[in-house]
């Protein structure tokens, strides 16, 4: 597995906010990143990268999790989805291939990682569904991007 360091830009992203079972996330991101799009193109905007997740805090059994996309210019909160910024700065990252319900060893060796190199991140964190479901039915092939930004 690589881990890279990186510098992040600012960037912006619409999203459903919400507080998630661990157990329907499933569920909850289908529904998310479909009102996510449709409120992109009520606002006539396309998203400006893949899909993602931004994970607030550490998931317990219960999640605080924004899904949506990054945008390129002045997207509008509704009573739906929320704009959020993404913090710019140093990160790491490192890309997932799989299944998503297979990403738990990637997790345990980026924090193994993190403090052999005795880096401390901020509280939130996130996954960019680079490939996944909607470009391929074989989960072998799907690609997650990780991003912590570092404190």
């Amino acid at each position: 597995m690589q881990i890279d360091r990186v510098e992040l830009e600012p960037r912006t992203m619409l999203g459903v906010h919400e507080r998630v079972k661990m157990a329907d996330l499933t569920e909850y991101f289908g529904r998310a990143f479909e009102v996510s799009a449709a409120a992109l193109a009520e606002q006539g905007l396309a998203p400006a990268g893949p899909p993602l997740a931004l994970y607030h805090g550490m998931p317990t059994d219960t999640v605080d999790v924004t899904a949506g996309f990054p945008v390129a210019g002045a997207a509008q909160e509704s009573a739906d989805v929320v704009v959020t910024e993404l913090p710019a700065g140093e990160a790491i990252t490192s890309i997932y291939t799989g299944p998503y319900d297979g990403m738990t060893r990637t997790y345990d060796q980026i924090a193994a990682w993190l403090q052999e190199q005795r880096l401390t991140t901020g509280a939130d964190m996130w996954e960019e569904y680079l490939t996944g479901p909607d470009s391929d039915p074989d989960p072998a092939t799907w690609q997650t991007r990780i991003v912590f930004p570092l404190a």
